[in-house]
C-alpha cells in the first residue's frame, strides 16, 4: 500500500473544472492509488480514500447538488450505525401515524439501504442527472439521503442551506471489527479472512474505504461544536446506553417530537436489529453490486472488539485515537 492516511493532496488530487469526460477519467486515473486488503484498488482524492468508480459521481454530488432547506442529510462512517439510523429516521418521519397492522412500515417493504439511499454510490453513480427528476421535487419532503463522504467534500448548497445533517460514529475498535466482518463477507467469501492484523494496520494508516476514519469523525464533531442546531452528532453507544434519550433527541432534531413514552418504544421496537433481521425483505436480496441484504445486520453490540482484538492491535488503535482526537473534546468510549 502507499501513502498515508490524507496526506497532502497534490495538484493531482484537485478537481477537474469543466472537463470532457475522457479529460476527467484521465485526471481519476492519475489520483494517488492504494490497495485495499488485496482485494480492490482505492484512490486519494480530497483527502479520502475510496474506490476510482465513486470519484466523479463524488465531485458531480459537490458541484451541482442543489440542497432544500428541508433537506434532512444522514452521514456516518462505514459500519458505524448507518442501517440503525437510516432505520430510525425513516420510522420517526414516515410511520408515526401507522396502523399496529404494519401494514403501511416502509421497513417491511424494502431494505433501509434502499428507503435512504447513499448519495454518491446509489444516486450519483447509476443516474447522470438526478437532479432533472425525483431528486428535485418536493412531493416527498422532507428529502432524506445519506452519504459516507467526510464533511469537507459536501456540496456548499447543504452547507449554507437550513438542511439538516445528522451524523452517526462507533467506537474505532468495534467498526474496525465490523469493517473486518463485512468486508470478508464480500471479498473473501471463498476464502481465509484478510489478517486482521493487517485490516488494522490499514485502519490506523487511513488508507481504507472513506478513511482516514478519524479525520472523517473530527470533521463533523468540529462542526457540530459551531452549529448544533444544524449537525446532530450521535454515538452508537449512547444509542445502545439510553436508547429512549437518544431517540427522543434525534425526533426532535428533524422537527418530529415523540412525545408519548409508547411512542418511543414502538419506534425502538420497529428498528431493533431483531426485527429488522428477521423481516423477509431484509433475509433475502441485494440492494447494491451484489451485496446481500443480510450482510447489514450481524449482532450490533458495544465492545465486540474484545472477542478479536490483540492486546498489540488495540493499543495501536488506542494509542492513533488519542493522537488524533487530542484537543479535540471528542472521546468515543469502547
Amino acid at each position: 500500500m502507499g501513502g498515508g492516511g490524507g496526506g497532502d493532496n497534490g495538484e493531482k488530487s484537485s478537481s477537474p473544472v469543466q472537463k470532457n469526460s475522457e479529460e476527467e477519467d484521465r485526471w481519476v486515473s492519475e489520483l494517488p492509488r492504494a490497495r485495499f486488503w488485496d482485494a480492490m484498488d482505492i484512490c486519494l482524492w480530497e483527502g479520502i480514500w475510496f474506490e476510482p468508480g465513486l470519484v466523479k459521481p463524488a465531485l458531480n454530488f459537490k458541484t451541482n447538488f442543489e440542497a432544500q432547506n428541508e433537506d434532512i442529510l444522514l452521514a456516518s462512517p462505514p459500519k458505524t450505525g448507518t442501517t440503525w439510523l437510516k432505520a430510525l429516521c425513516l420510522c420517526i418521519l414516515k410511520n408515526q401515524n401507522i396502523e399496529d397492522d404494519e401494514k403501511d412500515d416502509v421497513l417491511t417493504k424494502e431494505n433501509p439501504h434502499f428507503n435512504v439511499q447513499t448519495i454518491e454510490s446509489m444516486i450519483y453513480s447509476t443516474k447522470p442527472n438526478p437532479d432533472d427528476d425525483l431528486y428535485t421535487t418536493r412531493k416527498d419532503s422532507p428529502r432524506l439521503f445519506h452519504t459516507h463522504l467526510p464533511y469537507n467534500v459536501l456540496p456548499d448548497s447543504i452547507k449554507q442551506s437550513d438542511c439538516k445533517i445528522v451524523y452517526i460514529t462507533r467506537n474505532p475498535k468495534d467498526t474496525v471489527v465490523s469493517l473486518w466482518h463485512f468486508f470478508n463477507s464480500i471479498f473473501r467469501t471463498n476464502q481465509d479472512p484478510f489478517p486482521l492484523e493487517k485490516a488494522v494496520e490499514c485502519f490506523c494508516s487511513g488508507i481504507h474505504q472513506y478513511g482516514p476514519f478519524f479525520d472523517h469523525v473530527l470533521q463533523y464533531w468540529g462542526e457540530t461544536q459551531k452549529r448544533p442546531n444544524k449537525i446532530l452528532f450521535l454515538k452508537y453507544e449512547d444509542l445502545k446506553k439510553d436508547p429512549k434519550g437518544e431517540v427522543k433527541k434525534l425526533a426532535d432534531f428533524l422537527g418530529k417530537p415523540l412525545i408519548d413514552e409508547a411512542e418511543i418504544d414502538k419506534v425502538l421496537w420497529r428498528c431493533s436489529l431483531d426485527r429488522l433481521k428477521n423481516l423477509e425483505v431484509n433475509k433475502n436480496g441485494s440492494i447494491l453490486y451484489g451485496v446481500p441484504n443480510s450482510s447489514y445486520f450481524r449482532r450490533g453490540v458495544v465492545g465486540d472488539w474484545k472477542n478479536y482484538l490483540s492486546t498489540d492491535m488495540e493499543k495501536l488503535i488506542d494509542e492513533t485515537a488519542k493522537l488524533k482526537f487530542e484537543g479535540s473534546g471528542l472521546h468515543l468510549e469502547s
